[in-house]
């Protein structure tokens, strides 16, 4: 069974396209990355999955469950870790954990104390959550979103506020809860954080699912990806030449008279060095790095957005026409017949449910 099983699902805000026919399934146990740059769509997607707002068209289900039409069912499953929340007023933090578990109906016997512990709070148990460091609150609604051992977590920005050992504990405990059975659908800005957990990645990109894969299979559609440092004792007239011409070398440049910097394919590396070789010059020394996620997250969306320019470009160069040679608007991402949605707030109905970490029934 999939823990999430989107289908060509589109949302739009009056004549603004947030979401663009996406489809994916992220598998149950997987760690699933979810990327893409401010404005890219990420938070509307979670809210749809949450029930808080409707799709234009298309569905989204959580466990085989509807989440516009069996949206209660569907959020039981779920444990929410949303961005931009809020502690509530006059709660200790025991207490914040305390209502995640009244909220949502677990055993009586559940200790909150066990939550806070995980999350490193049990000192802290006692005091105002507001009186809570910025990483102090985060840890805790990481807590209130574990509560109940949930099959689906959803992890907006976890790492926000955390610094590099609340972070590392963090990894620690999405590996753990995984171990379990759980699903993590894990979004985020802080790649790194992304690429030591995740099993996959999808990247979101103007509304449109742009790329879905592993990270090696990321790095193997971008042509292989990996950076090639050498060090020579001196380098030669043609020499960057000679690299540029071996199959499978996508860029050289030289950024010093003892220094090559290229990037190629894994098949190419041996290419290069025996290259430089034969043409008399002696490596010194030489280093090679996979490209980063980042890397491939900055490429792919510069590729996507040159791509999104380039039709831009050409439709105001030329129009589009119909049969009649009237030119038409442009309604990308709507289905024929469809009209358009007149523009709503999502917001109020967001927090209502993501300011606490604990989904609305």
């Amino acid at each position: 069974m999939s823990a999430i099983d989107a289908r060509d699902i589109s949302k739009r805000y009056g004549t603004v396209t947030a979401l663009d026919r996406v489809s994916l399934t992220v598998e149950s146990g997987e760690i699933f990355g979810f990327l893409g740059p401010n404005g890219a769509g990420k938070s509307t997607f979670l809210n749809l999955m949450l029930g808080f707002t409707h799709p234009s068209a298309g569905s989204i289900s959580v466990f085989d469950y509807d989440c516009q039409h069996e949206g209660v069912m569907a959020r039981e499953r779920i444990g929410v870790l949303p961005e931009g929340y809020d502690v509530i007023d006059h709660l200790t933090g025991r207490q914040h954990i305390e209502y995640a578990i009244e909220a949502k109906q677990i055993d009586d016997n559940a200790d909150p104390l066990n939550v806070l512990d995980r999350v490193g709070l049990t000192e802290d148990a006692g005091r105002m959550a507001t009186e809570y460091s910025k990483g102090m609150k985060q840890r805790l609604v990481l807590g209130m979103a574990l509560t109940g051992e949930p099959d689906l977590l959803l992890l907006d920005e976890p790492t926000a506020g955390l610094d590099p050992t609340g972070a590392a504990e963090l990894r620690s405990i999405i590996r753990e809860e995984n171990e379990r059975g759980a699903t993590i659908f894990f979004s985020s800005h802080v790649l790194e954080q992304v690429e030591a957990v995740c099993d996959r990645v999808g990247i979101l990109q103007n509304g449109t699912l742009i790329a879905v894969d592993t990270i090696q299979g990321l790095r193997g559609s971008l042509g292989g990806g990996t950076k090639l440092e050498i060090t020579v004792d001196s380098l030669q007239n043609g020499t960057l030449n000679t690299i540029q011409e071996i199959e499978g070398v996508e860029t050289a440049v030289t950024p010093d008279n003892s220094t090559i910097e290229a990037t190629c394919t894994n098949d190419a590396k041996m290419d290069i060095l025996v290259g430089l070789r034969d043409a008399g010059i002696d490596v010194v020394n030489f280093r090679t790095q996979e490209a980063s996620l980042e890397d491939m997250f900055i490429e792919y969306t510069e590729t996507d957005q040159s791509h999104n320019n380039n039709t831009n470009h050409d439709n105001a160069d030329h129009g589009v026409t119909n049969a009649s040679g009237k030119k038409k608007e442009n309604n990308h991402g709507s289905q024929s017949g469809e009209q358009s949605e007149p523009a709503e707030e999502s917001t109020a109905e967001s927090e209502s449910g993501l300011e606490s970490g604990v989904p609305s029934e």
